[in-house]
């Protein structure tokens, strides 16, 4: 853990009250008052860059987390405590600001789109019911799925384009036929042979 920079002065000094530090080694209390040297500087910091009071606090108690996480890394030939402090800073921040721009992108791209209704649902379920009937048929079949679809897909196509026809076994009566303008009807088939 980084040691307590030169000229900082002990933070029972600045304020009275304070928590003691957490453990009675020398590390337990390099860390306790690295964090007391620095708290202000970072909180400062972060809500120079921040709205929000909460959002300051959350990032701040972050930024000393992964300083604790990374409290070995820290090599003091390539600066001060503060300034490698800084740097997480620099970093949790630009996290923090990447997610939410991240988010905000995700939330722009659904506005105008609806959600879905129950209409959407049901015809949702419809389709993998359909699914897992093509699955069941092409394993009854012996064949793959993509040929089941390809001919149910046919056979759709085709019945679309095929014009109805009339059945042998219906109580409506057919069509009316024209005949020179006028509008007459086949004479009724009582079935036997006349």
């Amino acid at each position: 853990m980084p040691a307590i920079p030169d000229g900082v002065k002990e933070p029972g000094a600045r304020r009275a009250g304070r928590a003691v530090p957490p453990r009675s080694d020398a590390a337990g209390f390099a860390v306790f008052y690295f964090y007391e040297a620095n708290f202000d500087a970072v909180l400062g910091f972060v809500t120079r860059r921040t709205a929000c009071p909460h959002l300051a606090a959350d990032l701040t108690a972050d930024i000393f987390l992964a300083a604790l996480q990374t409290a070995r890394q820290y090599d003091p030939a390539r600066g001060t405590p503060t300034a490698w402090l800084y740097g997480i800073a620099r970093n949790v921040l630009a996290s923090h600001y990447r997610g939410n721009a991240l988010e905000q992108h995700a939330v722009a791209r659904l506005n105008g789109h609806r959600l879905l209704d129950e209409e959407d649902i049901t015809a949702l379920e419809a389709r993998i019911d359909a699914a897992r009937a093509a699955r069941e048929a092409a394993q009854a079949l012996g064949l793959n799925r993509a040929t089941v679809r390809s001919r149910l897909h046919h056979a759709r196509r085709l019945l679309r384009t095929q014009p109805p026809t009339p059945t042998e076994h219906t109580n409506t009566p057919p069509p009316a036929h024209p005949v020179h303008g006028q509008l007459t009807r086949p004479p009724p088939h009582f079935g036997g042979n006349i």
